[in-house]
């Protein structure tokens, strides 16, 4: 039975060999330099797990699963100059360490290179790949203008920050699975469970996201816990921290919200005493659990043998205990 760090070492191998271009030079070195930092890599992984399922021979999956990481990582190129972000992996970002014009076409060839390594694709998947690829790719982008639209506004719900992140982060990994099994000729039945699997965890992998920059082990986190606090960010706890808050509690919510000069630890720990007095983790922890569990049950529903489950289904556990 294939093993996830075969296939880890396998994208591995073919990321550092990946040079994507070479003159000049000032194009290429960027996306060189963050296809480098050590990201986590289970979207391309998730598409080798969910190939292996129908066929031994997965190695077919590979440049596909790679075209998902690279896109992936355009998105975060762009994102970070949108964001006006200094580090990405703990690293200084392509717009930082070059300037944002370098970034913006870098970024663009990334996507071009995306397209490239989808070609690998036989030519009878290829079509509806493609067009299953750039309905993700709309979708991506859709749920990164809602980000952003949310910036200005203090009245979003649940339902909307939902949404959002499932365009902004769930439909990614619901394409990788989904992917894995159209190339290893999944029935559609079977990549509408996939899809559904990872668009439902890609929810709950963002809400644990939010739950851990405020909870998290500085240690294993592996960045400032609290700086969605610090920044404002608008995550899923501080929507439910204003929704659930009686009027003298979302008043001092507010007040931190509003105050422009702050020690950033007296913020967070005033911040998450909030978070604490209406039970805020505790909620998002259901929330988690709940889309995780629907994720689950999706490939229990399979219809292949249990035994052939068992490496992406014990993956899948992993994410759900991450603490970083």
């Amino acid at each position: 039975m294939i093993q996830t760090e075969q296939l880890l070492q396998t994208l591995q191998t073919e990321f550092d060999q990946s040079t994507y271009g070479d003159h000049p030079d000032e194009l290429y070195e960027p996306i060189r330099y963050i296809m480098s930092l050590s990201g986590k890599r289970f979207r391309p992984l998730l598409t080798l797990l969910s190939a292996s399922l129908y066929s031994e021979h997965w190695e077919h999956a590979v440049k596909p699963a790679m075209a998902v990481e690279v896109f992936h990582n355009f998105t975060l190129m762009h994102d970070d100059i949108m964001d006006k972000a200094p580090l990405r992996r703990g690293k200084a970002t392509v717009h930082e360490k070059w300037n944002e014009n370098t970034a913006i076409l870098s970024g663009d060839v990334m996507l071009i290179k995306a397209y490239d390594l989808l070609l690998d694709i036989p030519k009878d998947l290829l079509r509806p790949v493609l067009a299953r690829f750039n309905q993700t790719a709309a979708e991506v982008c859709e749920g990164q203008q809602l980000d952003m639209n949310f910036e200005t506004r203090w009245d979003v719900t649940e339902e909307e920050y939902l949404e959002m992140i499932r365009l902004k982060t769930s439909v990614l990994l619901g394409f990788a699975l989904e992917l894995g099994g159209i190339l290893s000729g999944a029935d559609k039945t079977s990549t509408q469970l996939l899809y559904d699997a990872g668009e439902n965890m890609g929810i709950g992998f963002q809400l644990k996201d939010d739950l851990l920059d405020v909870y998290g082990d500085p240690e294993k986190f592996g960045k400032q816990v609290g700086g969605d606090i610090i920044s404002n960010k608008k995550t899923f706890l501080l929507i439910e921290a204003l929704s659930k808050a009686d009027a003298a509690t979302r008043l001092e919510l507010e007040k931190w919200i509003e105050l422009k000069k702050f020690e950033n630890q007296v913020k967070v720990k005033a911040v998450t005493e909030i978070y604490e007095k209406l039970d805020i983790r505790t909620f998002t922890q259901q929330k988690i659990n709940d889309y995780f569990a629907r994720g689950i049950d999706c490939l229990e529903k399979l219809p292949i043998a249990d035994e052939r489950k068992q490496v992406l289904l014990q993956f899948v556990h992993q994410l759900v205990e991450r603490e970083k």
